[in-house]
């Protein structure tokens, strides 16, 4: 996984496993890595690891059997969407908008190229 200086590594580690689930690589009940192994893969500290499945835990996206692991919640993948549906309302969008203001386009601009993805 290679990091980058725009977003704090744990947040980096739990878009990592959102995205997974977003892409149906992990379901519910699913059992995922310890933090020992993620740490280990990574190269990052335990700690970092401990703090964004405590995130993942706040967010009822995993949730641990004590010593047996963490797994994937049931419903984690609606939690998922609608937690990445909201940041990229929040962190995204904003600056899109702008940009689009700024160079004159219009909606239409964003669906004639999107229909010509399509084709």
């Amino acid at each position: 996984m290679d990091f980058n200086n725009k977003k704090s590594i744990y947040l980096q580690i739990v878009d990592y496993f959102l995205e997974r689930i977003l892409r149906l690589e992990l379901k519910e009940n699913d059992r995922i890595a310890s933090v020992r192994e993620i740490a280990v893969r990574l190269e990052v500290n335990p700690n970092t690891v401990m703090r964004s499945y405590s995130y993942l835990q706040d967010k009822d996206i995993i949730f641990n059997k004590r010593g047996i692991g963490y797994f994937i919640a049931v419903g984690a993948f609606d939690k998922t969407l609608d937690l990445k549906k909201e940041e990229f309302l929040k962190e995204e969008v904003p600056s899109f908008i702008k940009m689009m203001h700024l160079l004159k386009m219009q909606c239409s601009d964003i669906e004639n190229l999107q229909n010509n993805l399509k084709n």
